[in-house]
């Protein structure tokens, strides 16, 4: 989790605004992704 979060936060390479704001939302749900695969997955028993 630490390498996903060092490669797609930090330092925003895009200067216009709208710009930034894709790629940080990017970023985010990439990162919510990569949360959601690694949650095991609950199933009723019987």
């Amino acid at each position: 989790m630490y390498r996903y979060k060092q490669l797609i936060s930090g330092k925003l390479s895009l200067r216009d605004y709208n710009a930034q704001v894709g790629e940080v939302m990017a970023g985010v749900a990439a990162l919510n992704k990569m949360s959601r695969l690694g949650m095991p997955v609950r199933q009723v028993a019987g």
